[in-house]
């Protein structure tokens, strides 16, 4: 059944190449702007993978005038507002975001008061708060999951508050996106199997989001056979360059389509599990993915059927709730394999978790904006229940 009213845009330009990162500057010109200031954090640092970006930028006529290196697992406050006042200072025309969804999302956020000045709590907070665009702004992901690139969600840490805070603007929105395999090739696997879980997750979500459209369809479930032929592979030959784009490719389509319908309710849960027990998203995503399609089991069952084909499964002749369940099951030997591998945990518990904690998750849970376009309420009280059965 089509909605009776959806919009679908997406201003950022995309472009996809093995070694891109280093030979971009070109795309820079309708930009209008030469002045960089660079957002990313030690590790990256660390590994080079900074210098030929900078190398191909300086060749282009571009000068980086900066560099933030001190982006947290979850881009804090803190971070943005250093981020905006040391981009102002170092007279930048415009930022560039070199990593992963936190630093992406703390540059993204830094845009706010770097373009535009203010206070980002006061001015800034909640969603469509913009008038007119911000200063150019370039991304390359080092990680393949978040989407971030493609998003109009910034997702902040308050570390005093213990709580993530969502900016979401269609101004946010970066304006080129480069995406290079050779950027995430030297991605752990245990990064690499988190962040492809938190691809899935965007993309399920989104596929049965409220505010799902066709045009946002389209993208999860191509998304959805990409993780499933890929993500073990990346994870097990981080040199796979192929398997490395094919999941680059899958963030960048679930991440533009959760953009345009949302998450629900295993993002809330999984930002309440980050806040409360500092669980990485990725991770928590992946352990709580299955639990959130059985809350949703009875108002999702004929979409989660339909999305078991491109899981791979065999739903031929099979009643809805069976081939729903084939979904559910699908995601789950997912999980267990990347488990097996080392490379993720497989519940609440390995995951650090203290189970004396899961009744202050379930209330964040509950409080949390993404429960706003999750296809049944979310309650602290029925959501606990999922939340017990993840530990």
């Amino acid at each position: 059944m089509l909605p009776e009213f959806y919009q679908f845009q997406h201003p950022t330009k995309m472009i996809y190449g093995e070694g891109l990162a280093s030979d971009f500057s070109h795309e820079l010109e309708s930009l209008n702007a030469k002045k960089y200031f660079m957002v990313s954090d030690q590790v990256i640092n660390d590994l080079g993978l900074l210098d030929e970006i900078k190398k191909g930028m300086e060749q282009g006529g571009c000068t980086i005038t900066g560099l933030f290196l001190d982006v947290p697992q979850d881009a804090s406050i803190e971070a943005v507002e250093a981020i905006s006042r040391q981009a102002v200072a170092s007279g930048a025309q415009g930022l560039i975001a070199v990593g992963g969804g936190s630093v992406i999302d703390a540059a993204k956020a830094a845009n706010f008061t770097f373009s535009h000045g203010g206070d980002l709590i006061e001015d800034y907070s909640g969603a469509g708060t913009l008038t007119e665009p911000l200063k150019p702004f370039v991304v390359i992901p080092t990680t393949a999951g978040t989407g971030s690139e493609c998003t109009l969600v910034a997702v902040i840490y308050d570390v005093e508050n213990k709580m993530k805070m969502v900016f979401s603007d269609g101004y946010l929105l970066p304006d080129i996106a480069v995406l290079d395999p050779i950027m995430t090739k030297s991605l752990p696997p245990k990064l690499t199997a988190s962040t492809g879980m938190d691809v899935l997750t965007h993309a399920v979500e989104s596929y049965v989001g409220v505010d799902t459209s066709p045009h946002s369809e389209a993208l999860a479930v191509a998304a959805i056979e990409l993780v499933f032929n890929n993500l073990v592979q990346a994870t097990e030959n981080g040199a796979d360059l192929e398997a490395r784009g094919a999941m680059l490719i899958a963030a960048n389509m679930a991440g533009t389509s959760f953009s345009h319908s949302m998450v629900g309710c295993v993002h809330s849960m999984a930002h309440a599990t980050g806040a409360v027990s500092r669980v990485p998203h990725g991770v928590a995503n992946g352990i709580l993915l299955s639990h959130g399609m059985e809350f949703n089991f009875d108002d999702c069952k004929e979409k989660f059927a339909r999305l078991a084909y491109f899981m791979g499964e065999d739903v031929s002749g099979l009643s809805v709730d069976d081939g729903a369940k084939k979904a559910i099951k699908a995601v789950q030997n997912l999980h267990k394999r990347l488990n097996a591998l080392g490379a993720i945990p497989i519940n609440l518990r390995e995951a650090g978790v203290l189970e004396e904690s899961l009744e202050a998750i379930a209330q964040k849970a509950e409080e949390d904006g993404s429960t706003i376009y999750n296809i049944r309420e979310v309650t602290a009280e029925n959501i606990l229940v999922h939340l017990k059965n993840a530990y």
